[in-house]
């Protein structure tokens, strides 16, 4: 491969990676740059929706002349077919990369790249995958319609088992039939489970974008719960999935329904998430009695953020450490004055890992605060500009809370309640702006109280 061909694919990565696309990101093998890892968030109202698809990439010598080869890796180790293009042995069938016939134009062209790539994998996961069969066109008796609606739900309960769930068990060492877990690990399998318990390629591969899967999961868990709530009433448990006309033995997606399960192993993930994100303060005043690097350079960055505040008489926050701890970070929110949050005092706490930035921080509403980027578990969604960064992680946070006129993108507005009411009618967004003047009067009387 030529340097220019080098140039370019380390090009299109750090246009992703540096990229405002919340539904997109990539890695690569150190080793050798032409082995990229993608990972696709399933588009919101979608039977995808917040679920982790993960792909590998393969880039050839005669890139751009030609296509990379794709493989799709959530797949159930080659026993789930996801979508009638994308196959349980990992093949995705799209006219960009030669692998399906396409019209006149749809071929692959050497202006095309990595993020059109990604992108038309993703127009994939639609809200009715069935379509993307060929002979939809002419799918129009009722019992087509039921088959439609069939697919959509075994992709929905699949979705949250095989591309979020089953990844973060694996990552915390949830095992089946450990104790404290849940006994049946894959319930909806049907086929060997000896091999679950064996860490493969793939899933070596699939731990690469753990940390995005577990700070995800913490804005997104109230709405995979309520995909639960809403879905497990009329699929009944242990009902089988109905088989597609165009699967076939090998190439299918094969189970049953067990929402019940789901919950539980759901709730049980929360748990180990949070606590997992607990024990960094532990772990932080250890790295902090050792002297590690990275316990001097948080200290060193909480002193020059909190002496540039004062400098700046930056009065909407204020900064502390918890027990003098680097790893644990106090912020005071004080409502800007005209805003929404005028009066209001709001405590946070930010949980910094040893390992940061590889992980990034988690961060935590001790006020109650019914906003849009706050999600019911009390963790705030926010997008620093620089991960690397403590200070753009501050910016960050201040930015979600003073947003007055936030876009409707369900992938940052992470309370869905708070969320109903910002975009439903004129008086629904009223009820919001009570509530959270409600909040606002109360943070105020607790910290004078």
């Amino acid at each position: 491969m030529s340097d220019q061909a080098i140039l370019r694919i380390t090009r299109e990565i750090k246009q992703i990676q540096q990229g405002p696309d919340l539904s997109l990101a990539v890695d690569y093998d150190e080793t050798d740059i032409r082995n990229v890892h993608a990972l696709i968030l399933g588009p919101p109202e979608t039977p995808y929706q917040f679920g982790f698809f993960e792909f590998s990439i393969k880039f050839g010598k005669d890139y751009p002349t030609n296509p990379p080869n794709v493989r799709a890796l959530t797949t159930n180790k080659g026993r789930c077919r996801f979508n009638p293009n994308i196959y349980a042995s990992g093949k995705v069938c799209l006219s960009i990369l030669g692998t399906w016939r396409g019209e006149r134009g749809e071929q692959w062209s050497s202006a095309q790249g990595l993020e059109s790539i990604l992108i038309s994998i993703q127009s994939l996961l639609s809200n009715n995958p069935y379509e993307n069969e060929p002979g939809y066109d002419k799918a129009n008796s009722e019992e087509d319609k039921v088959l439609m609606e069939s697919y959509v739900e075994k992709i929905r309960h699949e979705t949250l088992r095989l591309a979020v769930i089953e990844p973060l068990e694996l990552s915390l060492g949830i095992l089946p039939g450990a104790k404290g877990t849940v006994a049946e690990h894959s319930s909806a399998n049907d086929g060997d489970e000896d091999d679950d318990l064996l860490l493969n390629d793939d899933d070596k591969q699939i731990c690469r974008f753990m940390d995005i899967r577990k700070r995800r999961f913490l804005w997104y868990y109230s709405s995979y719960m309520q995909s639960v709530d809403t879905a497990e009433p009329v699929s009944w448990r242990k009902r089988k999935f109905q088989t597609m006309p165009f699967e076939n033995q090998g190439n299918s997606m094969d189970g049953h329904f067990d929402y019940l399960e789901l919950k539980e192993r759901l709730t049980l993930l929360k748990d180990k998430i949070i606590g997992e994100v607990h024990s960094w303060t532990a772990e932080g005043d250890k790295a902090k009695k050792q002297e590690l690097g990275i316990a001097v350079n948080l200290q060193r960055q909480f002193e020059q953020i909190a002496e540039d505040l004062k400098r700046q008489k930056n009065f909407a926050v204020d900064l502390s450490l918890i027990d003098d701890n680097p790893f644990l970070w106090k912020l005071t929110y004080f409502g800007r004055p005209m805003s929404h949050l005028d009066g209001g005092i709001f405590k946070f706490r930010i949980h910094i890992s040893p390992r940061f930035p590889d992980e990034q921080p988690r961060v935590f509403v001790e006020t109650p605060l019914p906003h849009v980027r706050i999600s019911q578990l009390g963790v705030l969604c926010y997008l620093p500009r620089r991960t690397e960064d403590m200070r753009s992680h501050i910016e960050g946070i201040v930015t979600a809370l003073e947003e007055e006129s936030p876009p409707y993108d369900p992938r940052t507005t992470v309370n869905p309640e708070a969320t109903k009411l910002f975009w439903g009618g004129p008086e629904d967004r009223k009820r919001y702006y009570r509530a959270l003047r409600r909040a606002v009067e109360k943070s105020a009387e607790e910290a004078f109280a």
